[in-house]
């Protein structure tokens, strides 16, 4: 397995990125020097640098290391839609033998690198491939976060299901309470611990900000993490 860890999630907008920060805290807490990538970003604001996503800046801000933005980022596209779309617009090819190039050169510097996916496991990436390719590429076990709503039952059983498909390891997920009332919320997770096919890492309740000193707080990911 690689070096590091695949963040997936049950959906979009659901806190993959809150997470992924929490796991990088954890990581470093740990005693780990840790990058991290978000390998295709869309929804990218034009800049001094370039195309820059938010939450790319964000995994690069907490770095154990000064990172370049395209190290983080080597796929930043400008339109908010699905990823294959705003690249075929732009006239780029996301190839995931780059993503591995800028992922490899990442681990031989740092102990671990989080790698932040984009939408859900299945998210089309090119004409051919999706975001589950380019994390069996990179040979990553996989977190996943599933974002605590009406239908996260059927999203993040059919997500698990899917990750055990590529053989990847599931190595825990993340109960993420996105909505600050929802009803029911523990039955939706006591059912998810009973059916998942891996551990809990942790539930993160409603945050209001979710920083990411915070999240890790409610992680623990030491028992299943062996870089």
């Amino acid at each position: 397995m690689g070096k590091g860890i695949f963040v997936t999630g049950t959906d979009t907008e659901i806190g993959k990125t809150c997470c992924s920060l929490g796991l990088m805290v954890c990581l470093q807490q740990a005693g780990y020097q840790v990058a991290a990538m978000k390998p295709v970003a869309s929804g990218c604001t034009q800049t001094y640098y370039g195309l820059c996503n938010e939450d790319a800046l964000l995994l690069g801000q907490y770095a154990s290391f000064l990172l370049t933005y395209p190290q983080i980022n080597p796929y930043g596209l400008a339109l908010p839609i699905a990823p294959h779309i705003a690249a075929e617009i732009q006239g780029i090819e996301i190839q995931p033998t780059v993503i591995k190039d800028h992922f490899d050169a990442l681990a031989r510097e740092f102990d671990a690198v989080v790698v932040e996916g984009i939408g859900g496991w299945a998210v089309p990436i090119n004409t051919n491939q999706t975001m589950a390719d380019v994390a069996v590429l990179l040979r990553l076990p996989v977190v996943l976060v599933v974002g605590i709503r009406l239908g996260c039952l059927n999203h993040a059983l059919l997500t698990a299901a899917a990750i055990q498909h590529t053989n990847l390891p599931l190595l825990g997920w993340i109960a993420n309470q996105i909505s600050p009332n929802l009803d029911w919320a523990q039955e939706n997770i006591q059912a998810l611990c009973e059916r998942l096919p891996a551990p809990l890492l942790g539930t993160i309740p409603y945050l209001s900000p979710p920083t990411p000193e915070v999240i890790a707080g409610f992680l623990d990911i030491n028992p299943y993490v062996r870089l």
